[in-house]
């Protein structure tokens, strides 16, 4: 029975036999044979290029994504309210009473902070909730590891006042009345802090004896008109959405305008008597010198920026805002 081969089955060098046309017809199959191996190389080839490029593709959206959650947080966390806090516990701490204060506040913050995670929808309600217990349960777990009982005091009683601001429920949300609401953040900023802070670090921290003095009392008298001052600035910016939820803040109730210049008329004051400690104090020329220049400049400044404000741009306040909390480090 005959038997039939193909061409490709012979040697090259055999192929010359068959004629011409032979010889044709064996380039044409080698050369089709020759460009399918080199399509499947180039199909593998752009299989793992395709791939790398996936990969990448990942990697690059992983970290914007981790980048975003973490601006998040920042913004979640109001970096600005730490300013003049050193303590890790109490950081944490903060971090529970604004975050807590934004869960409660997300339909009011849609008006008047649209730009926060929460109201943004930057981070979920299960996200934000996650952060604010996990911050009460490190600070108050620091707190009692450092075995320093004032410590555990201003922790306690920055929670407990924190929560009674914010939290929806009978008897409390205080930050829909004025004086309660200021009084929350004047004792915790303007007291609490300054004096329990001051004994953890004299006697746990330095173990120095408890001694109260004149700069302690003149600190903690300086702090309590910054404190008034930012618990009634804050406000100022927000009085649409306060308005409109019921939020009755000094803004509302006395006009954004007469509420700015009471506070810097507050912050002069403090300028004021600060630039008289100094002038009194029992110091060398050169420190009464730098205390009543420094202060005279910053005073100068305060002025010179609330002049310039524009009530009706709520950037223009909150840039005033900003200013007023950088000032605390400078004093």
């Amino acid at each position: 029975m005959p038997q039939s081969y193909s061409l490709s089955s012979f040697p090259l060098r055999y192929h010359h036999i068959s004629g011409q046309g032979c010889v044709v017809a064996l380039e044409s199959a080698v050369r089709q044979e020759r460009c399918a191996q080199l399509s499947c190389w180039k199909a593998i080839r752009n299989g793992y290029a395709s791939k790398s490029e996936d990969d990448g593709d990942n990697a690059t959206s992983f970290l914007e994504v981790f980048s975003q959650k973490l601006n998040a947080f920042y913004r979640f966390s109001r970096p600005h309210t730490v300013i003049g806090t050193a303590l890790v516990p109490s950081i944490l701490m903060n971090i529970y009473i604004v975050g807590l204060n934004q869960l409660f506040d997300v339909e009011i913050d849609k008006v008047n902070k649209p730009d926060l995670p929460l109201a943004s929808g930057d981070l979920s309600m299960g996200t934000g909730t996650a952060i604010v217990s996990a911050a009460l349960l490190m600070s108050l777990g620091m707190g009692i590891i450092s075995k320093s009982p004032p410590l555990v005091f201003a922790l306690l009683i920055g929670g407990l006042l924190g929560t009674v601001y914010s939290v929806e429920h009978p008897f409390l949300r205080w930050k829909r009345h004025p004086f309660l609401a200021a009084s929350c953040i004047l004792f915790v900023r303007a007291l609490v802090i300054q004096l329990a802070f001051f004994i953890h670090t004299q006697k746990y921290v330095l173990g120095r004896p408890i001694v109260i003095t004149k700069s302690l009392l003149f600190a903690t008298a300086f702090m309590c008109f910054f404190s008034t001052v930012i618990a009634l600035f804050k406000d100022i910016p927000d009085i649409d959405g306060d308005r409109y939820f019921g939020i009755q803040s000094f803004s509302v109730s006395l006009g954004q305008e007469r509420v700015f210049w009471l506070c810097v008329q507050m912050l002069l004051m403090a300028y004021g008597a600060a630039v008289m400690v100094g002038a009194s104090a029992s110091s060398l020329p050169i420190g009464k010198l730098v205390t009543i220049l420094s202060h005279c400049t910053l005073a100068s400044f305060l002025w010179l920026r609330a002049r310039s404000i524009d009530l009706s741009s709520k950037a223009s306040i909150t840039s005033f805002y900003m200013f007023i909390w950088k000032a605390i480090i400078l004093c």
